[in-house]
C-alpha cells in the first residue's frame, strides 16, 4: 500500500505514522496509472482522484472515482498517496472506512475497483452494495 498523508485543516497535517489511522488506503497500481492518465492529458491544474459513494445500483450505493481539478476544504477530505491527491467529500466518508481502491490490468478484470468491508451486501454484478 501507498503511505497516506492526510489533510485536517489549513495547518494541520496527519501521516498514517501518526495517531489517526488513514481511513481508506490507494494501492501502487492505483497510484501509478492515475499518475499515467494524468501525464497523458496534460492537465493545466492539479488534479485530484475524487472517491464518491453514491445513491444507485440495485443494491443502494455505488462507488464513483473521477479526475476533479476541485478541492473544497469545508466539504471534503484531502489524502495523498504516492503524490497522488485523492479528494473525498464528508459525507461519503461515512461509507468508506477501510475501503481499498485499486487497479487491475488482468486478462479477466481491467480498471479501478474499491472494494469496502463495510459491504453488508453486494448485487450479482458486484457494481452496488449495501450497508
Amino acid at each position: 500500500m501507498s503511505s497516506c498523508t492526510t489533510q485536517l485543516n489549513d495547518s494541520v497535517t496527519q501521516t498514517n505514522g501518526g495517531v489517526l489511522p488513514c481511513p481508506l488506503s490507494v494501492t501502487q497500481k492505483a497510484t501509478n496509472k492515475v499518475k499515467s492518465i494524468v501525464a497523458e492529458n496534460d492537465f493545466k491544474d492539479r488534479i485530484y482522484l475524487r472517491v464518491r459513494v453514491q445513491g444507485g445500483g440495485c443494491s443502494g450505493f455505488q462507488n464513483k472515482l473521477d479526475l476533479d481539478p476541485n478541492y473544497n476544504e469545508k466539504l471534503d477530505q484531502l489524502f495523498e498517496f504516492d503524490g497522488v491527491g485523492v479528494v473525498v467529500d464528508k459525507r461519503s466518508m461515512l461509507y468508506l472506512d477501510g475501503a481499498v481502491i485499486d487497479f487491475h490490468d488482468d486478462l479477466n478484470k481491467s480498471g479501478f475497483s474499491v472494494t469496502n468491508p463495510t459491504a453488508k451486501s453486494t448485487c450479482g454484478c458486484g457494481s452496488s452494495y449495501s450497508v
